[in-house]
């Protein structure tokens, strides 16, 4: 199963957090200093909320496609190269409290895409020893 991801960057994240919970009728599949993230079932959604400055306004961080394992990483990485665009891969990186595959391509207007797959929360992963950095740079 994929599914497509938006990650904002909010100002109040306990407020985003209540009012992303009562819209979609379900709470946080994960929280942590500075995030959370919501795994959606109806419809196929990941929210991810980053906590940004005080008084920001709320703002697309980036937007990504989840996928179920390394190897369909792996193959979007191929197809997007076939495609003529320029990627970035992050193998094997600890991001937003989660080791990952992924790799990044940006559009037309510069808005930044992943494609990636978790492979195992940080919190429990020996491999996971990179600092987790949810940066406007697109992380999660």
């Amino acid at each position: 199963m994929s599914r497509v991801q938006l990650a904002l960057r909010v100002a109040d994240l306990e407020g985003s957090v209540t009012f992303y919970s009562k819209l979609f009728g379900v709470e946080p599949a994960k929280r942590r200093p500075g995030y959370a993230n919501f795994a959606i079932a109806e419809p196929p959604l990941k929210l991810v909320l980053i906590e940004g400055e005080a008084g920001e306004a709320t703002r697309m961080d980036h937007l990504g496609v989840e996928v179920e394992d390394a190897e369909l990483v792996t193959a979007a990485t191929q197809r997007l190269k076939d495609a003529g665009l320029a990627t970035f891969e992050e193998n094997d990186t600890s991001c937003c409290y989660a080791l990952q595959d992924k790799v990044w391509v940006h559009g037309p207007g510069r808005e930044p895409w992943e494609v990636y797959t978790v492979k195992g929360d940080a919190d429990t992963l020996e491999k996971a020893t990179v600092p987790v950095d949810a940066t406007s740079d697109g992380c999660c």
